[in-house]
């Protein structure tokens, strides 16, 4: 009998994606683009924390993959969004101290290197089409790179997106 087949992996990050740069449309009282806002948060949060849509935590969680984040947030990720989302701890891409120069995202090397040939997901607003020629050049497995809106953040689109490659992949 062969051992099952490893669950995709899901790269998140952070800004731009989680949290959208965009200033919200009007909505309603407790509401950000028609969606909840985060609850009330310190007076020395990030400022821009209040922008996190709190349903987001539980859309990733049921997603058949095993999240990871993969933002200059490092562990800051897990003390401070995971309990915004209703997270539990993740795992954290650990980076590189060296900044990489090019057209490939500092980012997509480390990745790829993560994932060690497993399918993945990497969902950031910077990924460019250098890095899914690099990825698709080296990376042995199923990669789905999607770029979100940094104005937006995450939408329901985008994670229609996601979910049908991920049923796909998996």
């Amino acid at each position: 009998m062969s051992a099952p087949a490893p669950r995709p992996l899901l790269f998140l990050d952070v800004d731009g994606t989680l949290i959208p740069f965009g200033t919200p449309a009007a909505a309603g009282p407790g509401m950000s683009h028609g969606r909840p806002v985060a609850p009330a948060l310190p007076a020395d949060a990030h400022p821009l924390l209040h922008k996190i849509d709190p349903g987001h935590g539980r859309r990733l969680e049921v997603l058949p993959c095993d999240l990871v984040w993969a933002t200059t947030w490092m562990s800051d990720a897990n003390d401070v969004l995971a309990p915004l989302l209703g997270l539990p701890p993740l795992p954290v891409v650990d980076w590189p101290d060296a900044d990489e120069m090019g057209p490939v995202h500092w980012k997509t090397r480390g990745l790829v290197e993560w994932a060690q040939g497993c399918p993945f997901v990497w969902v950031d607003d910077e990924i460019s089409h250098a890095d899914q020629q690099w990825v698709s050049t080296h990376h042995h497995g199923p990669a789905l790179l999607h770029r979100v809106d940094p104005s937006r953040g995450l939408t329901e689109h985008d994670f229609t997106v996601i979910e049908g490659w991920l049923m796909q992949a998996w």
